[in-house]
């Protein structure tokens, strides 16, 4: 096999990348400056022996704790849960909210095999039931999808007993869609108006 089937195969490993596109990208890798190249390798080499896991919220980072952990000024009362590390910049670039994060790391899909053991849950629950550092409020930001919201009603189940404010995001997100692709004046609207799980307004 050559480099460029190598490539190719690689490619379309990537989301939404199909065996067309993936031959289109590795002709246009080629065809441009070696510098490029050379560019994205160092890039893609770095972030595989420096990125890794928050051990705290499941966000990416490169230093021992996430820059949002460690920030002092963040409200600790607060824990907003996500479904993947992306969306947490999309909620950071409203500049509506001041509180953590936790990162699943998917959600509940049992058709694809995805079930509880495949997400951070035990991290959630060691984090509401740490009493030194114990939140006030659980935000589930999960997406307007089928999966987001049976994952939303399988956390609020477990958090419940814990004595929180579990809320949801307002729906002025549109059904089926994900954070990653919502602007910022929506999502920033949706974390206003959250509502209280079960009933009531947060």
């Amino acid at each position: 096999m050559s480099a460029i089937d190598d490539l190719t195969r690689e490619l379309r490993r990537l989301p939404g990348i199909g065996a067309k596109t993936a031959l289109r990208l590795a002709f246009h890798m080629i065809k441009g400056p070696r510098e490029d190249m050379r560019r994205l390798a160092g890039a893609l080499t770095d972030v595989a022996e420096r990125i890794h896991p928050c051990p705290r919220c499941g966000n990416y980072c490169s230093a021992d704790v996430c820059s949002v952990c460690r920030d002092p000024s963040r409200d600790r009362s607060v824990i907003c849960v996500v479904e993947e590390a992306y969306e947490v910049g999309a909620i950071e670039r409203t500049g509506q909210y001041g509180g953590l994060f936790h990162v699943l790391g998917g959600r509940l899909s049992p058709l694809d095999g995805v079930g509880p053991g495949q997400l951070d849950i035990e991290g959630l629950l060691d984090r509401v039931s740490n009493q030194e550092e114990k939140p006030k409020e659980v935000i589930l930001a999960t997406n307007a999808s089928v999966e987001g919201e049976a994952t939303a009603v399988y956390l609020e189940t477990l958090l419940r007993p814990h004595d929180l404010r579990i809320t949801r995001l307002a729906r002025g997100i549109p059904v089926g869609s994900d954070l990653e692709y919502v602007d910022g004046t929506t999502i920033a609207e949706a974390l206003a108006g959250r509502r209280r799980v079960g009933g009531g307004r947060a």
